[in-house]
């Protein structure tokens, strides 16, 4: 019997991997692990921690994790593939997280958690972080530049939620020329780990075939 396909859950900024409870249960008969990142708010630390813990497994992400995957597309490592939600796009799209930005400036980790997720998202789900790590991390992001994924990640999916603001699907659709498929969610917007399980999970099963 072969193996089960191993899952890689990666969460965005100013959440855990609790963010993933709702859809652990629906991708039953894969090897699915949930690692918590180590949010150093570098690029290259966390690309390369990515990579320790998902060579050769499929890489599913939301938001900020979404972007790590991006990155880890393009570095060469070998990937089964991947289906990333709503991942920051840089200069492609220079506005997309301005919003954030200015969510964080006005209110701190609480401000950009809310901003970003929505009403479902609560301070909790932060972990206790401290506001240096947000910081950090929300410029880690806004600085990152998405190129092509190498031949090496597999199959890799853009999705955006077919409930999100027109720009998600705008920055998801800024991917194309650099050769990743995109596709809507239904019923989805950004925060589609807790929002939306199980359309996530549908569209990871479906990637995955």
């Amino acid at each position: 019997m072969a193996a089960a396909a191993r899952v890689v859950l990666v969460h965005g900024a100013a959440t855990t991997p609790r963010v993933w409870d709702r859809v652990v249960p629906l991708l039953d008969g894969y090897d699915v692990v949930v690692p918590e990142r180590p949010r150093t708010g570098s690029l290259a630390a966390e690309t390369a921690w990515l990579a320790s813990v998902a060579a050769s497994a499929w890489v599913v992400a939301i938001s900020g994790g979404a972007t790590l995957g991006l990155a880890l597309a393009a570095s060469g490592t070998p990937l089964a593939g991947a289906v990333l939600h709503e991942p920051a796009v840089g200069s492609l799209l220079p506005g997309l997280l301005a919003p954030i930005a200015s969510a964080y400036a006005a209110s701190g980790t609480a401000g950009l958690g809310s901003a970003l997720y929505g009403p479902s998202w609560t301070p909790a789900m932060a972990g206790g972080v401290d506001e240096a790590t947000t910081a950090a991390e929300l410029a880690m992001f806004r600085s990152f530049e998405p190129s092509g994924a190498t031949p090496a990640a597999g199959r890799v999916l853009v999705t955006w939620g077919a409930d999100s603001p027109a720009v998600r699907r705008e920055a998801a659709e800024a991917l194309v020329p650099l050769g990743y498929p995109v596709r809507a969610l239904p019923g989805a917007a950004h925060f589609a780990a807790y929002d939306a399980p199980t359309a996530l999970a549908a569209a990871v099963r479906d990637w995955i075939g």
